[in-house]
């Protein structure tokens, strides 16, 4: 494994060889990073976490403490995965079949969680794949996300259920009637098949 001089190893973290880190990267202590993982320039990986085989994670990534990444997940650009999250990869999980036998990696289909840009998945909570979290999106801490979370939405819960909109900011956005207000600037949007859209754009 050939390693930037500008990456940060920990000497207890376990990497595969054919992993990949980009410049910047920062690997803290115990994490392990499997083979033909690919981990973006300036991407932080946690104490403790897993990073899956050949999962992809974008630049400008924060992987906390003890996240645990299954593959096939993807991770785009600027996205934050909270401590202890879990992001699953098996739709029905059984140890054996029903005959008894035990089961390998050859007898089940994985399945991934996508995590779109810039969007933030809060601390224990449980992503069960296949799903997709959209742009900007927030999962609150400890929801359970089984169904996929649409761009700028706020979710929480068990299962996880939208409770209004995010700004990039992090900053939840306030529900005024049909439209949606940022608290600070007075901006206002309107939901426009699943995504958030300038209220002026559309003469609303």
């Amino acid at each position: 494994m050939s390693v930037d001089p500008t990456v940060f190893v920990a000497e207890t973290a376990d990497i595969a060889e054919d992993t990949s880190l980009q410049e910047g990267v920062k690997v803290w202590h115990l994490a392990q990073v499997r083979e033909a993982a690919e981990i973006g320039p300036r991407t932080i990986v946690g104490r403790g976490s897993y990073i899956g085989t050949a999962v992809s994670v974008g630049a400008d990534r924060k992987i906390q403490n003890y996240a645990l990444v299954y593959e096939p997940t993807v991770i785009e650009e600027g996205v934050f995965i909270g401590p202890a999250t879990v992001l699953t990869n098996d739709t029905y999980p059984r140890a054996i079949a029903p005959d008894g036998s035990q089961k390998s990696a050859g007898d089940w289909e994985a399945v991934g969680v996508t995590l779109r840009s810039g969007a933030s998945v809060g601390a224990r909570a449980v992503c069960v794949a296949p799903v997709t979290i959209g742009v900007w999106a927030m999962v609150a801490a400890g929801s359970v996300v089984t169904r996929d979370v649409p761009d700028f939405a706020l979710v929480a819960g068990v299962p996880a259920r939208r409770i209004g909109g995010v700004w990039p900011a992090g900053r939840k956005l306030e529900s005024d009637g049909d439209a949606w207000v940022r608290p600070v600037s007075g901006d206002w949007y309107v939901e426009m098949n699943g995504q958030l859209e300038s209220g002026e754009q559309h003469g609303i």
